[in-house]
């Protein structure tokens, strides 16, 4: 009755209040502001169970008969899990009389109850005559003992919690340590004669208790969440893990361009033109990007990019990127293994193994931000003019801008390709002879701008392993057959 309502509680629903939305409204109205009016439970009266299930929700009816009429006393339903969904007819039906009896245990328990299910099959079963006439759930039920008389009185239930009579205590004509406390909670007046020191060290105790009639609770979740960390072994063998903790650098030295490329995704984003995630790419030796505005992050859409990611740039060595489900899947495998591409997997410990494109991504919607503005739809129409802003940027690790590194020559401006009398002078003066010779030395230029690029890449990584090392406790050094804890869980949801 009311799934067409609930639908729009859903996480990032659109808010569209339909025909059957109203319909469930209007009648959800009427049922609830009619008879028949809840009543208090008669211990005298046996009670009556109706459960009912449908394919995504459990609901039952908690009541008793009076005068041949059924008067509620509670009602309570409960939206099935995905895997409870799946259940067959049966299992929800004993789902549903599971879930009543677990919600109503309170009333249920030594008290005589009759179950209504509309099912067939149940029905069968319950009537089966081969069926075992023991049912040890309910015989264990039957079993309970009353404490307070030996004969069992129909007229009576033994509602006695251990968690109901916390800090409730017996002393006789002894006034217990405690008695302050409550008198205090329930009428706002401490004892007279108290000093000072005393009605400071009573308030001080009181905000660990509250009065809740006629027991009085002292809440103690911080101190037994403290007792249950020291108590447990997992915790303590685990002590304060902070980034001093992390392994020594290993830095990833690649000579030429396009032999190593890190992969990574972002998002998801505001829906764009109905794209909502970006693969990103980057050259590990050129800090050359590569993005795409994609709808979903599948294997399926990272193989169509590095199949033209590859037509473009060549085949590479190997393709470093993280555990996720879209990189760690058969099909991408099957793909690199055709074209003969290593794949590398950072671990969970040594994140920094993808670090060039987690920069990458951060410098990409660092440039968004502040290219989008306030319409947030559009992003993917900028994601172009944002890759140009970045292969034209300095990068401090290399000396240089990508875009020289890929094309040994600066990027021209807008500025040149507006003044087109400057365009029209460098072909009127133009030498193919010179040109020829000049284009000769660009190409020894740009041979030695990648050395270059490379020497101060090296430079800078081992500047940066020194300081990252420094800060480290103890030092870590491996060697073949050393033993280091290795958690595959952590590994493998990485």
């Amino acid at each position: 009755m009311t799934r067409p309502m609930t639908q729009l509680l859903v996480k990032d629903a659109k808010f569209d209040f339909y025909d059957e939305c109203v319909e469930a409204f209007e009648t959800l109205k009427k049922e609830l502001t009619k008879a028949p009016i809840m009543v208090k439970p008669d211990w005298s009266l046996p009670f009556e169970l109706m459960c009912d299930a449908n394919d995504y929700a459990v609901g039952a009816v908690l009541g008793q008969r009076s005068e041949k009429y059924f008067q509620p006393i509670y009602y309570a339903s409960k939206t099935m899990t995905e895997a409870q969904e799946n259940y067959t007819t049966t299992e929800k039906e004993l789902l549903a009389v599971v879930f009543a009896f677990d919600k109503f245990r309170q009333y249920l328990i030594l008290s005589k109850t009759i179950v209504y299910t509309n099912h067939s099959a149940l029905r069968y079963l319950f009537s089966k005559q081969d069926a075992k006439p023991q049912n040890l759930a309910a015989d264990h039920l039957s079993r309970l003992k009353n404490h307070e008389t030996k004969e069992l009185i129909e007229a009576e239930i033994d509602d006695r919690f251990s968690d109901e009579s916390i800090m409730k205590m017996d002393f006789g004509l002894e006034e217990p340590w405690f008695a302050d406390f409550p008198n205090y909670l329930a009428v706002k007046e401490l004892p007279n004669g108290m000093t000072i020191q005393e009605n400071k060290k009573s308030f001080s105790d009181l905000k660990y208790y509250f009065w809740d009639d006629p027991h009085l609770f002292k809440p103690t979740v911080c101190k037994d969440a403290h007792e249950f960390v020291k108590a447990c072994d997992a915790c303590q063998r685990a002590g304060n893990i902070s980034n001093r903790n992390e392994m020594p650098q290993n830095s990833i030295q690649v000579c030429e361009v396009f032999d190593v490329w890190g992969i990574d995704f972002m998002g998801p984003f505001p829906t764009s033109y109905g794209n909502k995630y970006i693969l990103v790419a980057i050259d590990n030796v050129s800090k050359w990007a590569e993005a795409q505005a994609l709808p979903t992050n599948d294997a399926r859409v990272v193989v169509k990019f590095l199949k033209r990611l590859f037509s473009r740039f060549g085949i590479p060595k190997a393709l470093i990127s993280y555990r996720g489900g879209h990189f760690c899947n058969h099909q991408l495998e099957k793909a690199l293994q055709r074209y003969g591409v290593t794949h590398r997997f950072s671990t969970a410990y040594h994140p920094q193994m993808s670090g060039q494109v987690e920069n990458t991504n951060r410098a990409l919607k660092r440039i968004l931000e502040k290219t989008v503005g306030s319409n947030l739809k559009n992003w993917s129409e900028k994601l172009d003019d944002a890759l140009w802003a970045f292969r034209t940027a300095f990068k401090t690790p290399i000396g240089s801008t990508p875009f020289m590194i890929v094309y040994g020559k600066a990027c021209h401006l807008p500025v040149e390709i507006e003044h087109k009398a400057f365009w029209a002078l460098k072909m009127c003066n133009i030498d193919l002879s010179e040109a020829g010779v000049e284009r000769n030395n660009q190409l020894n230029e740009l041979d030695e701008l990648r050395l270059q690029a490379y020497k101060t890449s090296k430079t800078y990584k081992e500047r940066t392993k020194k300081w990252h090392d420094n800060r480290l406790k103890g030092k870590k050094k491996f060697q073949t057959g050393d033993r280091v804890i290795f958690d595959e869980k952590k590994l493998g949801s990485s």
